[in-house]
């Protein structure tokens, strides 16, 4: 039954649909025209991927150029802190010499260092962006120079960057006399520049944030009292900017720079440059006679020359002072974890007391103390100080080493408010205590008739010893 209805009914329903269907006799040109079409598509978007990313190489290795105002992506910005101030100097309102600077500053890079960008563009890989966007940060004339500091929009490609510039000329210079003295190289909130000349003089200028207070200090001074001074050279004027004028002769020390706002330094560090005088000479005789007297009275086992001459250069170096008008006397000798080990005082003529507590040989030594003391009395102190861990780390530890004056009967250690405690002494009046890390602790030390000769607190640890001896907390007793 099934098959009959289908040869009767679907049958011929089924060929009267497909006989309805609209089929090409041949379908392949359709094919083909599509495809030409899709290849030709793809042909068109490879091109435009090929022609954006040379565009895109030309742009970046600057074969391409791209306008200096358009956006690009920026890297290594400048400290923000200056970027974001305001300019400062007499020549803020010289737009004419401005305009002329903004002309005259070029980025070829087979410029020599006497002209405007030489030097810090060697590669020419940076070029100049939008000129109309070169601003002053300062600008000034100081005796004999002109200085000016100069923002400066740099493009490599699509990458974009901020310089600041150091401009220096004659007194009064035009722009095509000014020339390349310096860049930013890091992100401290202060730029420096130092020029200085053993013949013609120089200057030292720095420009820090607005409203900051800057000072240039030369050569140190250790009064009698027990504090650390220093010679000003900065002529400030209250807006973040000092100049130094720097007379025609070596320097005896690196000037100083402090950038402070309110009670917060922003930057502290030496300007570098030079000349400096050489103020130790390890084999001249002023040296030879320093070293001689210094083993006068010393208690301990005696370090031997080379040792000795080590240790006090090392500490004429780090206190700026020359070994002429010096005096240098050695409390104690000994040894340390082994290498041989010293406590020796250091004072220039009229001033105060320097303590040096040193451990190692000629070949390398560590400073272990660094403690100005008033002149006054300074022979009847005990001094101490805490011994580092031999393990390479150096790590303070609870272990204290006591040196005695020479008159002392006997000493005694205060730690906090606990009762004060006798220290052992033995023949060459050392001795060694144990004082928790964290915790103060005072010595004094009394006389064979019980009178006290003299007290000294147990110094903190020096975190930082880049500075000199007398300028924290840690290296001084007066307050």
């Amino acid at each position: 039954m099934t098959e009959s209805f289908a040869d009767s009914t679907l049958s011929p329903a089924l060929r009267q649909a497909a006989h309805g269907v609209d089929v090409p006799e041949d379908p392949w040109p359709g094919f083909a025209r599509r495809e030409r079409r899709h290849r030709r598509t793809r042909l068109i978007r490879a091109a435009v991927a090929v022609a954006v990313g040379a565009a895109l190489v030309g742009v970046q290795t600057n074969v391409v150029p791209l306008p200096g105002w358009a956006p690009g992506i920026a890297v290594a910005a400048a400290p923000t802190a200056l970027l974001d101030a305001p300019p400062r100097g007499a020549l803020t309102g010289d737009r004419a010499w401005l305009d002329a600077l903004r002309t005259w500053i070029s980025d070829d890079p087979q410029l020599s260092t006497d002209t405007p960008l030489g030097g810090w563009n060697p590669d020419g890989i940076w070029k100049v962006g939008d000129r109309d966007r070169i601003r002053l940060l300062y600008g000034s004339d100081q005796p004999g120079h002109r200085v000016a500091l100069v923002v400066v929009p740099l493009r490599f490609g699509i990458l974009t960057k901020q310089a600041l510039v150091w401009y220096v000329g004659p007194a009064g210079a035009d722009a095509r006399q000014m020339r390349y003295a310096g860049h930013s190289e890091g992100d401290d909130p202060v730029m420096t520049l130092m020029q200085a000349d053993s013949d013609r003089g120089g200057f030292a200028v720095v420009v820090g944030p607005a409203n900051s207070t800057v000072t240039i200090s030369g050569d140190p001074r250790y009064t009698s009292g027990g504090t650390l001074e220093y010679e000003n050279l900065a002529q400030a004027d209250g807006s973040g900017v000092g100049f130094a004028v720097l007379p025609p002769a070596p320097l005896r020390n690196e000037p100083v720079v402090r950038v402070s706002r309110d009670d917060h330094v922003l930057f502290e560090g030496g300007l570098g440059g030079g000349p400096y005088e050489a103020t130790v000479d390890p084999t001249g005789p002023e040296m030879k006679d320093l070293l001689t007297a210094a083993r006068r009275g010393a208690r301990g086992t005696p370090l031997d020359d080379a040792t000795l001459g080590a240790f006090v250069e090392t500490a004429l170096v780090n206190s700026r002072l020359p070994a002429a008008g010096t005096t240098v006397r050695v409390r104690w000798s000994g040894s340390e974890h082994g290498p041989a080990a010293a406590l020796f005082t250091v004072r220039p003529a009229g001033g105060g007391v320097i303590a040096y507590a040193m451990h190692g040989d000629d070949r390398g030594s560590w400073t272990d103390l660094r403690l100005l003391l008033p002149a006054e009395g300074a022979d009847r102190r005990p001094i101490g100080w805490r011994i580092r861990a031999d393990n390479g780390t150096r790590t303070p530890t609870g272990q204290v080493r006591v040196i005695a004056p020479p008159d002392a009967a006997r000493v005694t250690v205060t730690v906090g408010g606990a009762p004060p405690v006798t220290v052992t002494l033995d023949a060459s009046n050392a001795g060694t205590t144990r004082i928790p890390p964290d915790q103060p602790a005072t010595f004094t030390a009394y006389a064979t008739d019980g009178s006290v000769l003299g007290t000294t607190p147990l110094p903190p640890v020096e975190a930082n010893m880049s500075g000199l001896p007398g300028d924290s907390p840690a290296t001084r007793v007066t307050p």
